[in-house]
């Protein structure tokens, strides 16, 4: 091989690496910014809504859930992601909730993910002629939740209610490798959804 192709070569690795050094960058501002924009605090404790959305996968959602819906925070609560075969009042027992006046305000769905969360409530807020619902998923996890909360329920106002799992350290999170992980794969989650919305919408505008 001569010297001027082993400098071509040389070349293309060195410009190779700088586009993936450049990418990586992008995607560490976008992350820093993503893990900024998670919510701190929950903003709004007290505003009514037509219905409560609990999200399951996380610790303490539930509870969070069944207390607003106790206090009458909403008509009806709806909690989707649930194992299937598990029924209300079998879901009240795994919480402990000696609660059998909330059983008959609460629906179940089936959802395995976020994207089809979305897409059980949606249906469920629709049967229900519902105009708002209050949000109870992890921090961590909102963001995601409201792109595609938002997508499939456009005109629904939507209030976050974050749960703050205390295993999850937003605070140096970086400083922390299960949280960074978390923080990560999360983030890799939101842009997947985002282009996945963006992809869509070009097609139905073309």
């Amino acid at each position: 091989m001569t010297r001027h192709r082993k400098r071509q070569r040389a070349m293309v690795f060195v410009n190779l690496a700088l586009v993936v050094l450049f990418f990586l960058g992008l995607w560490a501002i976008g992350l820093s910014r993503y893990v900024g924009d998670i919510p701190k605090v929950v903003e709004d404790e007290t505003t009514r809504t037509d219905a409560i959305v609990v999200l399951t996968g996380g610790s303490g959602r539930l509870n969070v859930g069944l207390n607003l819906l106790s206090r009458d925070l909403a008509e009806l609560m709806f909690v989707s992601g649930v194992y299937r075969g598990l029924d209300v009042r079998k879901l009240l027992q795994v919480v402990h909730q000696d609660a059998p006046r909330l059983e008959t305000r609460i629906s179940i769905g089936n959802a395995i993910n976020t994207r089809e969360n979305a897409e059980e409530t949606a249906e469920w807020i629709t049967e229900k002629k519902f105009r708002s619902l209050r949000l109870v998923t992890a921090a961590y996890h909102m963001p995601r939740s409201q792109l595609e909360f938002k997508n499939l329920m456009p005109g629904i106002k939507i209030i976050a209610h974050p749960v703050f799992p205390e295993h999850v350290k937003h605070s140096e999170w970086w400083a922390w490798p299960g949280t960074a992980i978390l923080m990560a794969s999360e983030f890799n989650k939101f842009l997947m959804a985002w282009v996945r919305h963006l992809g869509e919408d070009l097609l139905v505008s073309g």
